[in-house]
């Protein structure tokens, strides 16, 4: 299984988590969550998705590329691995969160939340 990965954390990937489960009625990929430390909440997305798109401040993408290692540290879908969970397991095995809905609600929560503004395409 190959993917990126876009990191946010906190209280705010929780938000974002949440966000993107009620857009998809429930499914919107997988997300694997930490339960203690930083919290981190990790979107697995297509690989090589994440490499050319502006993100908000408070999104750590994590990719591969020449000399570059990335860790995205992944839960067992069967049993303990504490601190890690799913926040939503794999529904399928080609199945990753959509990076589009994925980016406008980073936008909506981490964004807005800093009161700053992006600029508009028109």
């Amino acid at each position: 299984m190959q993917f990126d990965a876009v990191r946010i954390e906190g209280d705010a990937g929780r938000r974002v988590a949440a966000m993107l489960e009620e857009m998809t009625g429930g499914d919107p990929g997988p997300i694997v969550v930490e339960v203690r430390g930083v919290r981190a909440v990790y979107f697995l997305v297509r690989a090589g998705s994440t490499g050319y798109r502006a993100w908000p401040p408070g999104v750590t993408v994590l990719n591969s590329g020449p000399n570059k290692v990335s860790y995205v540290p992944v839960p067992a879908l069967d049993g303990g691995t504490w601190p890690l969970t799913w926040w939503c397991p794999p529904s399928s095995a080609g199945r990753r969160v959509h990076l589009g809905l994925l980016a406008g609600a980073a936008d909506a929560v981490l964004v807005t939340a800093s009161g700053e503004s992006r600029p508009s395409l028109e």
